[in-house]
């Protein structure tokens, strides 16, 4: 155990905890006045004061935050790291380029020779929430001050197998330029990043609430990093313009184009001159344009959306009347994240005739957050995600036609094991629920300590469409 680090990490968490209102993921959108009788049952229960979960710094029976001291907050060596959060709404550099002179045109369309006969195929796979807590950073540093991040990843490799296109939400901010933190306002080492690309992820999806926690500074620096993998990587972007420059990736002669858009970023937003832009779901005009002329570059327009309510598996109203505006202006493949918790998944109808496939939320991926106190009574939410999989075919004998084959809705657990509640909590691992044992769950912090069990993951997992939930 770094003992040095975990002294480093209460003083940043005081010093961070004027922040902790303004860092909730996924505050209830809800206005009942706009949703149909229909879908009613489905919100039902959405009407909750959200509280951010994602930390461990305080004990679920203890409700009230922690109160940030004089001293922390006028020493310098702890406020650093934090950005302004002097405005709410995000304010656009002056020095980009206006919109007007970005606008894509029929003639900015690439022209791709694309010849074949037959189907071809490529296999993709995705992932949720890479949500990196400070327990699991303290437990993947070596005594030498390096870290392994790889063993957080391994129980899951198999299910990356054949994959030709992988991708990644990756919650927190992967840098090294920031000391690594945790809630509310993350930063993750490198070797994390490293590691998740050694694992076989080779697209990123930046598009998250999380990605402004260290300011425009630690968005570039994020990104510079990103920029030395072999990935793609799309939803945060340098300036307006970048944001431009649709992403795409071409597998087996299928051409795939990213796009990522989120909700909020927790209250916070680029200074004036900052470099750095992100896109959030409101700005509808230039999603669908963006989405429309990804729409014509590629075969495939894969959508992240960073929406849902706060440790929900239900649907919230956005995520009912955006998606089916995504997939009307051509998203093929709409994969949501947010909510910490999974959600329902299915095919809408396209206006060609063909069929869009939407992950409505993937869930988790690695994480140590300890959902004990949720109002519905129903704990252990952010423990279990899906892995999405699915083969997209393309028929050059059928006018290119795009489908989805053998999709899959794989669930996943969050492992942590601890001794006591301020103690960091060690063996932080990813597990294929379908290999998690009964000797790992009895270990579970979640389950010795707040009872958390098969009954619980079942009812999560029961959100999962039958013919799509598979366990491999």
């Amino acid at each position: 155990m770094n003992k040095k680090l975990k002294k480093k990490l209460s003083v940043i968490a005081a010093a961070t905890a004027a922040a902790v209102i303004l860092a909730s993921c996924g505050t209830p959108i809800i206005d009942t006045d706009k949703v149909g009788d229909t879908n009613l049952s489905v919100l039902s229960r959405l009407d909750r004061d959200s509280s951010a979960e994602e930390k461990h710094t305080e004990a679920p029976e203890s409700k009230s935050e922690p109160v940030e001291t004089a001293e922390s907050k006028d020493d310098p060596s702890t406020s650093e790291d934090i950005p302004d959060t002097s405005s709410s709404e995000p304010d656009e550099s002056k020095s980009e380029p206006a919109e007007s002179s970005l606008v894509q045109t029929d003639s900015s369309i690439p022209v791709r020779e694309d010849n074949g006969t037959g189907k071809v195929k490529a296999h993709l796979v995705c992932a949720g929430d890479n949500l990196i807590h400070d327990n699991i950073y303290v437990d993947a540093q070596n005594p030498d001050g390096t870290y392994d991040f790889s063993k957080c990843y391994a129980p899951c490799k198999k299910l990356m197998e054949g994959a030709d296109v992988a991708i990644l939400n990756q919650e927190t901010l992967v840098n090294d330029a920031f000391a690594p933190s945790t809630f509310p306002l993350f930063s993750t080492p490198t070797a994390c990043g490293d590691a998740v690309v050694d694992f076989g992820f080779n697209v990123i999806s930046m598009s998250n609430n999380h990605v402004l926690d260290k300011g425009s500074a630690g968005l570039i620096s994020s990104l510079d990093y990103w920029d030395t993998k072999d990935v793609v990587h799309y939803g945060a972007y340098r300036s307006t313009e970048d944001s431009e420059n649709i992403r795409t990736m071409t597998v087996n002669n299928i051409t795939f184009a990213f796009l990522g858009y989120m909700e909020h970023t927790n209250g916070l937003s680029l200074n004036p001159g900052e470099p750095g832009k992100v896109i959030l779901l409101s700005d509808e005009d230039t999603i669908r344009r963006q989405i429309e002329y990804a729409d014509k570059i590629a075969d495939v327009v894969v959508v992240s959306c960073h929406y849902g309510t706060e440790i929900m598996n239900e649907l919230n109203a956005q995520q009912l009347t955006l998606t089916p505006k995504l997939v009307s202006w051509g998203a093929d493949l709409i994969i949501g994240t947010q909510a910490h918790a999974l959600s329902t998944c299915g095919y809408l109808d396209k206006p060609d005739g063909g069929q869009a496939f939407v992950y409505y939320g993937l869930g988790n991926f690695l994480n140590t957050m300890y959902d004990a106190d949720n109002p519905d009574g129903h704990y252990g939410k952010s423990l279990v995600g899906i892995f999405g999989s699915l083969d997209v075919v393309k028929d050059y004998d059928n006018n290119k036609k795009i489908t989805f084959e053998n999709v899959k809705a794989i669930p996943v657990i969050s492992h942590y094991e601890g001794e006591t509640w301020t103690s960091m909590w060690y063996n932080c691992r990813i597990y294929p629920y379908a290999d998690y044992t009964d000797d790992l769950l009895a270990k579970h912090m979640m389950h010795w300590r707040s009872g958390v069990g098969r009954s619980d993951f079942n009812r999560c997992i029961s959100y999962i469409p039958k013919e799509f939930l598979a366990w491999e």
